[in-house]
């Protein structure tokens, strides 16, 4: 199975039970117009939760949509993160600056036929027309084989959960990215749902 990243986390007990059930990845949003958006300091204290109990912490990852290179570098520095991803279209020397401050960084999909070298990965999300993350709509799979055959690492989004992750899991990606599946309402997730999709992929 490809690696596991939770997204939209904002509460710190979800998080170390993710820690505990050994997650790969906790996306920490700091759009502020998500309904999962969490502060600096609010990702601190997560960060710090876990960091507490002697688990295998999982790599956090900062979603950042409107934030320019420098405003990402800082709180990436100040949580501190482990990876970035610009969940918009970003300049190649945006990429870069961000890997010269030895950031990881992950980029949204643009259109067909784009340079995806820069990058260290590339994420495919779904889109409802007028934003793309958080929606629970499905990306286009079929781009995931597109974009492995020119080296990327692709991490896929959009609409995942215990239904339809072993098919996810099919396309190749490197990452699957789950979010509002794993949600008694937006921003709160469910430790018994996150144990459901768990379960789901053990069978395999």
């Amino acid at each position: 199975m490809p690696r596991l990243k939770i997204c939209g986390i904002t509460d710190a007990a979800f998080a170390v039970e993710a820690a505990r059930r050994g997650v790969d990845y906790l996306g920490l949003i700091f759009a502020e117009g998500s309904p999962r958006h969490v502060t600096p300091e609010r990702a601190r204290e997560i960060a710090a939760a876990m960091e507490g109990t002697h688990l295998p912490r999982p790599r956090l990852v900062g979603v950042f949509v409107e934030q320019d290179v420098a405003e990402i570098a800082r709180v990436a520095k100040a949580v501190p993160l482990d990876i970035v991803q610009i969940h918009r279209a970003a300049a190649a020397d945006e990429v870069a600056a961000l890997k010269a401050e030895a950031l990881e960084v992950w980029r949204l999909a643009g259109t067909t036929g784009d340079d995806y070298s820069g990058e260290d990965a590339t994420l495919l999300d779904g889109s409802d027309g007028g934003r793309s993350g958080g929606t629970g709509r499905r990306a286009d799979w079929s781009r995931v084989a597109d974009l492995k055959r020119t080296g990327c690492r692709v991490v896929l989004a959009g609409g995942l959960s215990a239904a339809n992750i072993v098919s996810a899991a099919a396309t190749g990606a490197d990452v699957l990215d789950v979010n509002s599946a794993l949600e008694t309402s937006p921003g709160c997730k469910s430790v018994q749902l996150l144990d459901e999709l768990l379960e789901t992929i053990l069978r395999q």
